[in-house]
């Protein structure tokens, strides 16, 4: 499949490394609307600690503090706090910038409000010093509210920076360097160096750097990543091999046809910037309700000095006061820090538990999921060949089959028998030296091991050597109905034993569908192996439904026929056949070791490529969504009380909200969002069953 044919060939690659470390560098962010101008999370923080600083000798000169402290005030102490202020004021030009932005594209939101209020303020205070008759200054105020709201853009420029990090976490499973052929000498690069019509070596166990086609060598090639395919490809020359797929038993030549971005290279280059861009529902909701603050907050006030100066007579100077403490008291601090706070523990959470979340809008999408359908080959199981069972027949102990058939095998380049090798030498068995060894194209092998003639191979060789007993034919129809392949081992013409081999399944993926099922989620496998294997790995995980035969193109078909029962579908997978159906799914989630295209379509991916990672990330979503109504429902509530209060609406009953303490009340549920959020790092993300 011509999966990357819509990329520029001969464009240039940055290497991963460098990309991953330039973005969690600068950890840029977008707050609000689009088009806003970036900063970096230690900017933010610098800001935040000079105003800190600069908040105590403004609070000690303010007349409210300083009475309740007994502080003796001092004839300078106005013209100090219009020092101060001025200085503070001047790094809230920032959120100026921001509400430009929201005004050109009339997306009236969190910065215009909050510069109303500052600027209203800040100039209400500064006459206020000048103009005695005023008598109220809202300099505390106005410094308290740009320092909540720096501390919140830090916390939005921080999570940022976290989804950096998971991008180098996810770089880490790429190769770095390649092996490349210059005048037939070998020559190691980096493989953002590498261009088309390169000739690069490919030894086994290592990954293809970049597409390309091959010049020289033969090889097995791993290419589950790519096919869904569970057994390995044989490659010669003139064959084509994709970027990540693996070379299993022998060295290629491959000279490069794509390189770039349409390779492994260009897996997640576009990752961050996406994941900056992206918000999640509430956080939308949050923005939503700033404008609606807006708004109303702007009617209040001027209502407010319309009311109290025309209505009931009240000076001019009372009415305005009033105006402007509705303005800053109605300035959403709790309401800007509400969704940042939880996002950003949410991202570094994730992070830490194997999960990037790419598009943070999914969260709320993945905490209700009904069901979660797994492609089968390189998620739930390993993608590669393993021993399965060993069975002895006539009294054979099963160490002795083991060692029998790994010492024929170890001569042979075959992918079972590497497979067999592998396995009983992870069990520490000796193997012996094989005389007169013969390979039977075909049918499989036979020498002399200690004296005596053995044979390995499949069943049709071992019925032509050996009759077969009743037991055995039982025994071997049993693993045939399975769809496991059958390696038999024949000594002196009787059959002493056999070996099961096939793709093995995760260790990880038995309880992943158990905590699924415990959460009450469904589960799914979809795979291109026949129903046979499909019905038997189906069996063994317990998983609710399965799909076999499944052609790639096909697999988002199944997935949209989940949806259309009115199901929400996760869908995990790590390969190139992958990608529509990521797409299909609500939400979409690769393994970060799968193929560049597989991870460009998720919306998550998952770091270490364990199915385990996927309940950690529905737990993590459902915790986190209900944080994100908490504080928005606290935020919000917050303002609904304190916008009346402030206009004077309880004056009646003697009541009014006083901007030092209204001030101190909006701090009050700043702290409070930021303490729920922050209650997320104690999160127990295992599902225990």
């Amino acid at each position: 499949m011509d999966h990357q044919h819509h990329h520029n060939e001969h464009s240039s690659a940055q290497p991963m490394e460098h990309m991953a470390h330039s973005h969690a560098q600068h950890g840029e962010h977008q707050h609000g609307s689009p088009g806003m101008s970036h900063g970096s999370a230690k900017d933010f923080l610098r800001r935040f600690f000079i105003v800190s600083i600069l908040l105590i000798p403004l609070a000690l000169t303010n007349s409210a503090v300083a009475g309740f402290f007994h502080i003796p005030l001092f004839a300078l102490g106005k013209w100090i706090q219009f020092g101060i202020a001025t200085i503070i004021f001047g790094f809230s030009l920032v959120f100026f910038q921001h509400a430009r932005h929201e005004i050109m594209m009339r997306k009236y939101g969190m910065m215009t409000l909050v510069s109303i209020a500052v600027g209203a303020g800040y100039l209400f205070s500064v006459a206020s010093t000048f103009i005695p008759s005023l008598h109220t200054e809202f300099y505390l105020e106005i410094a308290t509210l740009v320092w909540v709201l720096l501390f919140g853009h830090y916390l939005e420029a921080r999570s940022s920076a976290a989804a950096g990090n998971a991008l180098s976490e996810v770089a880490k499973l790429l190769p770095k360097q390649a092996h490349k052929m210059v005048d037939g000498k070998e020559e190691e690069v980096a493989i953002g160096e590498l261009k088309v019509n390169d000739m690069v070596l490919v030894k086994p166990g290592e990954k293809v750097p970049a597409d390309g086609e091959v010049a020289a060598g033969e090889s097995h090639m791993n290419e589950s990543l790519v096919s869904g395919e569970s057994k390995p490809v044989h490659k010669g020359k003139g064959d084509t091999v994709v970027a990540g797929s693996i070379a299993v038993d022998g060295s290629l030549t491959v000279r490069l046809t794509r390189v770039g971005e349409s390779s492994t290279i260009g897996q997640i280059q576009k990752l961050i910037t996406a994941a900056g861009e992206t918000k999640p529902r509430s956080a939308r909701i949050a923005d939503k309700a700033a404008g609606v603050l807006t708004f109303s907050a702007l009617s209040v006030a001027i209502l407010t000095v319309t009311v109290w100066f025309f209505v009931f007579g009240h000076s001019f100077v009372f009415a305005i006061t009033l105006g402007i403490t509705v303005l800053v008291i109605a300035c959403p601090h709790a309401l800007g820090l509400a969704i940042p706070t939880v996002t950003t523990i949410a991202t570094s959470l994730a992070v830490k538990n194997g999960v990037f979340i790419k598009n943070l809008s999914k969260i709320e999408v993945i905490q209700k999921a009904d069901y979660v359908v797994f492609d089968k080959t390189g998620t739930l199981t390993t993608g590669s060949f393993g021993v399965t069972n060993v069975i002895g027949f006539s009294g054979v102990d099963v160490a002795e089959v083991v060692r029998a058939a790994a010492s024929l095998e170890q001569h042979s380049s075959h992918i079972i028998g590497q497979a067999i090798v592998d396995y009983a030498k992870a069990k520490g068995a000796r193997l012996s030296e094989v005389l007169d060894f013969k390979n039977v194209a075909g049918k499989g092998i036979q020498g002399s091991l200690d004296g005596q003639p053995y044979a390995v191979g499949n069943v049709a060789f071992v019925r032509e050597l050996a009759t077969l007993s009743t037991e055995a034919e039982e025994q071997i129809e049993a693993v045939l109905s399975k769809a496991e392949t059958v390696v038999c081992v024949v000594r002196g013409g009787q059959l002493v034993g056999m070996l099961t081999v096939a793709d093995t399944i995760k260790p990880e993926a038995y309880e992943t569908v158990k905590k699924l099922h415990t959460l009450g989620i469904k589960v799914a496998m979809l795979t291109g192996d026949n129903e046979r294997v499909a019905e038997a790995v189906a069996k063994e995980l317990k998983v609710d439904t399965f799909f076999a035969n499944v052609l790639p193109e096909d697999k988002y078909a199944h997935l949209r026929a989940l949806q259309q029962q009115g199901n929400i579908v996760l869908m995990v997978g790590d390969g190139v056949n992958d990608a529509p159906a990521l797409t299909q799914a609500d939400v979409g989630i690769a393994i970060g070791a799968g193929t560049d295209v597989a991870v460009e379509a998720g919306d998550v991916v998952l770091t270490r490529s364990n199915p385990a990672d996927v309940v950690r990330l529905i737990v993590l979503s459902k915790k986190v969504y209900v944080k994100m109504i908490q504080n928005l429902v606290w935020a919000l509530g917050y303002n609904i009380i304190a916008i009346p209060a402030a206009a004077g609406v309880f004056a009646a009953w003697g009541f009014f909200l006083r901007p030092e303490i209204g001030a101190l009340i909006m701090s009050l549920s700043s702290v409070i969002v930021v303490a729920n959020a922050l209650l997320l790092r104690r999160v127990d993300l295992e599902q225990r069953t």
